[in-house]
């Protein structure tokens, strides 16, 4: 989905986390004086911004902490634009996204929530729901459907089904209100059965 949108991406590894040499080779890969990069993980900003300064381009480092924040940057992003101008439109868009996730437990939760396998969902970093797939999956989608308290409530979230999925994309059909447009793809991410943007 990235390279659909003529994003430049790196192999993270097995623990998707790229080394600094690896972002700072990326950035030299990338065919311009000017190259904002979208890190995707907390765990990448600090040696995205490292890559950044050794680096002898214009390089902005954006603060995204999902891959599905990074997509709706990227969405944002114009080639012909100056990386200020890109700045201010990743900004803008980052603002006005919500993220979702639903994985199963990789543990048992040390509060006797969920056990090892379970489905965990996520809004934002907050755990806020768990048990079957389906309900787990359902209360998150409603979740970022209702809209954070100064938002405006979303006009669509983006659905990005993993390898793993237990659940067919056409299942999750109805699962919002009509107000809410489901976008459904299959994101082929391992760890996460369904990642989520609402916008």
């Amino acid at each position: 989905m990235f390279h659909e949108l003529g994003v430049h991406t790196i192999d993270g590894g097995p623990t998707l986390n790229p080394s600094t040499n690896d972002l700072l080779a990326g950035i030299h890969d990338v065919a311009a004086e000017e190259v904002v990069v979208l890190p995707n993980s907390a765990n990448v900003i600090m040696a995205a911004e490292h890559a950044a300064r050794l680096s002898d381009k214009q390089v902005l480092v954006a603060p995204t902490t999902s891959q599905q924040a990074g997509l709706a940057a990227a969405v944002a992003l114009a080639p012909d634009r100056s990386v200020e101008e890109n700045a201010s439109a990743l900004m803008d868009a980052l603002a006005r996204v919500r993220t979702g996730a639903v994985a199963p437990a990789a543990r048992d939760d040390a509060q006797g929530r969920f056990r090892r396998g379970d489905a965990v969902g996520f809004v934002e970093e907050q755990v806020l729901a768990w048990g079957e797939p389906r309900a787990t999956l359902e209360t998150v989608l409603k979740m970022l459907a209702a809209g954070a308290e100064g938002m405006e409530a979303p006009e669509l979230i983006s659905v990005l089904a993993g390898v793993e999925a237990p659940l067919a994309l056409a299942e999750l059909e109805g699962m919002v209100n009509g107000k809410v447009e489901l976008e459904l793809r299959h994101g082929g991410q391992p760890a996460y059965w369904w990642l989520l943007a609402a916008e």
